[in-house]
């Protein structure tokens, strides 16, 4: 066996391993900050930020409320089957994924989880970031957001010097 095939598969483990607990950690921020949300907010009280404001409130669907009047448990298995493609596919793809590929998918694999766990209790997902001109959201939406743009970033810069290597 060559020098380079342990050296690789440690190398491909470190990533799994790095990209787990980069996703448990933002995961546990999230959680963290919609309990301390649900605690502090609960009262209907505000806290302004200038550009932003902390302010609670509750969705039941997915993004934009879509799916808000189908049955939690529907809600819950669509998005953990869901989640569980995208952790099969982060896991795998952690074999050639560059750094930024596998930040965007830690991201996006955190958001995901926190909502789901946190819709987990209740059949809803706590807001508390509110702008005034969109609709209410959290951290863990921020996460897959960005995650999800990075991804895209990522592809766009692999595509772009691929093209490049490969011009005569």
């Amino acid at each position: 066996m060559s020098v380079s095939g342990p050296i690789r598969t440690a190398r491909v483990t470190r990533a799994r391993v790095a990209l787990v607990a980069t996703a448990a950690l933002l995961a546990a921020l999230d959680l963290g900050l919609k309990t301390w949300a649900s605690r502090a907010l609960a009262d209907g009280a505000s806290v302004d930020l200038q550009v932003i404001q902390l302010r609670l409130a509750f969705n039941s669907g997915v993004a934009f409320s879509l799916g808000d009047t189908l049955p939690s448990g529907v809600v819950l298995g669509v998005t953990g089957l869901i989640i569980a493609g995208l952790a099969v596919f982060a896991w795998r793809a952690t074999r050639t994924a560059t750094l930024p590929m596998r930040l965007g998918l830690a991201a996006v694999l955190a958001g995901a989880i926190a909502n789901l766990v946190d819709r987990a209790a209740d059949g809803m997902v706590t807001d508390y970031l509110h702008t005034g001109w969109f609709p209410t959201f959290n951290l863990a939406d921020v996460f897959i957001t960005v995650g999800g743009a990075a991804l895209v970033l990522a592809s766009l810069r692999a595509t772009d010097s691929t093209s490049k290597d490969s011009t005569p």
